[in-house]
């Protein structure tokens, strides 16, 4: 039998890294191998934390102390700049990165692929682990070459930080670049709200909705002469990133360079 897949989890005290640590549990082909977090739950079980059996592992707030117990793989949860700073560390020590946090930049992501190209270690970087997400906007690639007048709306659980989110933005841009040029708008708009019409992303409108009671979810709203196409995600909890994300930290060992967006993987 092969060895298993060590996986540490950075984040691990959060809502995601909580439903990590609990799916790579689960997994017969994995073993956790450390747990990174702030304050929170730091010096206990990442199982218990996590809300499963103990695990044997104690959720500490050290890097050195993950990168000591050599894991294979790091799914990182942990907000946009600690996660590229984790990245950073973990590539050269051969730990591939598995990143689901939002608001990394540009300018991070070309760092990060950089240092995976000379170090020919890989990495995954997704907006979405959500298999149905992907193929929303799968979709809505496809409809966009159809329908050029289109809106996103997005909405999540109140304690999101960043608005829009990195599903919307990207939406944005496969939309952007498979519609071409933007339509000319019907009217001269004005706002009596400034606002009232969202942001724009690549040129479509975007808004953002925070409410309690939400998780996450998207519509991808196409409007034509007489018709409307709405393309609808609905994520009800974290169990619905899982297969996505397990998909990924087990391809990552295969990868020499950094790959954004799990459709890749996907072979879309």
């Amino acid at each position: 039998m092969a060895d298993k897949i060590r996986v540490a989890v950075a984040g691990a005290a959060g809502r995601m890294g909580r439903a990590a640590v609990r799916a790579v549990a689960a997994a017969p082909d994995m073993t956790l191998a450390a747990a990174l977090g702030r304050e929170r739950g730091v010096g206990q079980d990442a199982g218990t934390v996590a809300g499963t059996a103990p695990l044997g592992v104690t959720l500490t707030a050290e890097l050195a102390d993950i990168l000591d117990a050599k894991p294979d793989v790091l799914i990182e949860f942990s907000p946009g700049a600690a996660a590229a700073e984790h990245a950073r560390a973990a590539i050269p020590a051969g730990v591939r990165p598995v990143i689901g946090a939002t608001g990394i930049g540009q300018q991070d992501l070309d760092g990060l692929a950089a240092l995976c190209g000379a170090k020919r270690v890989g990495a995954v970087v997704a907006p979405n682990f959500a298999v149905g997400a992907v193929l929303m906007i799968e979709f809505a690639r496809q409809a966009a070459r159809h329908f050029p007048n289109v809106e996103i709306i997005e909405l999540h659980h109140d304690r999101k930080r960043d608005a829009p989110s990195g599903t919307a933005l990207r939406t944005a841009a496969v939309v952007a670049a498979a519609r071409g040029s933007a339509p000319a708008p019907a009217v001269k708009e004005e706002e009596t709200i400034t606002g009232a019409r969202g942001g724009r992303a690549e040129g479509i409108r975007v808004h953002s909705v925070r409410l309690p009671g939400l998780a996450a979810h998207q519509e991808v709203i196409f409007g034509g002469p007489g018709q409307t196409l709405v393309i609808r995600h609905d994520s009800v909890s974290e169990e619905s990133f899982m297969p996505g994300l397990m998909l990924a930290a087990r391809k990552v060992r295969s990868l020499t360079g950094l790959v954004y967006g799990l459709e890749k993987l996907l072979e879309l």
